[in-house]
């Protein structure tokens, strides 16, 4: 019943091959979860590696939504990959805080710093030079 009270949207560009953006607008929820993950794991299966996840329309988001990036953020670095979150909305952004999620997934305002952050080689402790 409440999926038909709040619905959600998820909207699915390729900014780049092996880019995923994914917008989403609307609850995401116990009852919309599915969903979502529906739309991460096609994007895996067709060889997207790096998510952004633009959740500036998202004004709710449960545990239920939070594993789901958590899933796919592991998923996405055993390729190895990545997921970004884009704009959340003020309270999406106060659970991903409370949680310690924005820890371990960058958060960004917009797209193109997301992407520069993708493009940027990664470099381990033990290479910088003291």
């Amino acid at each position: 019943m409440s999926i038909a009270q709040n619905p959600l949207s998820v909207e699915v560009t390729l900014p780049r091959e092996d880019v995923a953006l994914v917008t989403v607008e609307g609850h995401l929820d116990l009852d919309t979860a599915t969903e979502f993950q529906a739309h991460l794991a096609n994007q895996l299966h067709h060889g997207r590696r790096h998510f952004l996840l633009d959740l500036s329309a998202v004004p709710f988001m449960d545990s239920s939504g939070m594993n789901i990036i958590l899933r796919v953020y592991q998923e996405a670095r055993g390729l190895p990959g990545s997921v970004h979150v884009i704009n959340p909305t003020p309270a999406v952004r106060r659970v991903l805080d409370l949680t310690g999620v924005s820890i371990t997934v960058p958060v960004s305002e917009k797209v193109d710093e997301a992407l520069a952050l993708i493009d940027r080689p990664q470099r381990a402790p033990q290479d910088e030079e003291a």
